[in-house]
């Protein structure tokens, strides 16, 4: 799969625009069981991505990557800002330029693990890993089996119900964690912003990421 320049345009304002667009709703989720301040910086974190548009778009895919991830960590304050920005950072070390989806699923898990690391927490805590561990695995799947043709459905899939299954969590990281029992009945705002994400870029590479005969582009 290579992306030129127009290509990457559409992903970066895609993703962008889907968190800035939802920020309020970010917020009421976070205020709910955190601090409400969870939209708010995800919105001044990704309005400095599209700011930067035209600079990224131009750049290879791994650094690209690297680019959004510096973004988010200046620009993005509380936890998110670390965890965003070793996401995308992640991803630019184990991206090449031009990914088959063996790399693509290669590098996304790589990438999830370093969040693991830097928010030393793992599924079912009640966090933005809840969508990212089942879309790594959905990824890896599809890459063993050689087909992605209805892989963007997939992947929305996973993170669709990634999400809501962090509904009945009692949090266990972060601010929620105070609320303990209180915190059960409330999606989280990271898993939610983490779902936004997923469909966004999946919208945007859904013509790319499907070739002829369900072959990765």
């Amino acid at each position: 799969m290579k992306l030129d320049s127009e290509s990457k345009r559409r992903l970066i304002a895609a993703v962008a625009t889907a968190v800035i667009d939802n920020a309020e709703e970010l917020t009421a989720l976070d205020r709910a069981i955190g601090d409400g301040d969870h939209g708010l910086n995800m919105k001044r974190g990704f309005e400095a991505v599209l700011a930067d548009l035209e600079g990224l778009a131009e750049k290879p895919l791994p650094e690209m990557c690297k680019g959004i991830g510096t973004h988010l960590v200046m620009t993005i304050g509380g936890a998110s800002g670390p965890l965003y920005g070793t996401l995308f950072l992640a991803l630019g070390k184990d991206l090449p330029s031009a990914p088959g989806l063996p790399e693509v699923a290669r590098a996304f898990i790589s990438a999830v693990t370093a969040v693991k690391s830097r928010g030393r927490s793992d599924i079912g805590e009640k966090t933005m890993l809840d969508v990212l561990v089942p879309v790594a695995k959905t990824l890896d799947t599809a890459a063993a089996s050689g087909s992605s043709g209805n892989l963007p459905a997939q992947l929305c899939i996973a993170a669709d119900r990634g999400l809501e299954a962090t509904r009945p969590l009692r949090a266990t990281k972060g601010r929620a964690s105070f609320l303990g029992e209180r915190s059960v009945g409330h999606l989280d705002p990271g898993a939610r912003s983490s779902q936004l994400l997923v469909h966004a870029a999946c919208g945007a590479l859904s013509g790319l990421m499907a070739g002829p005969g369900g072959q990765s582009a």
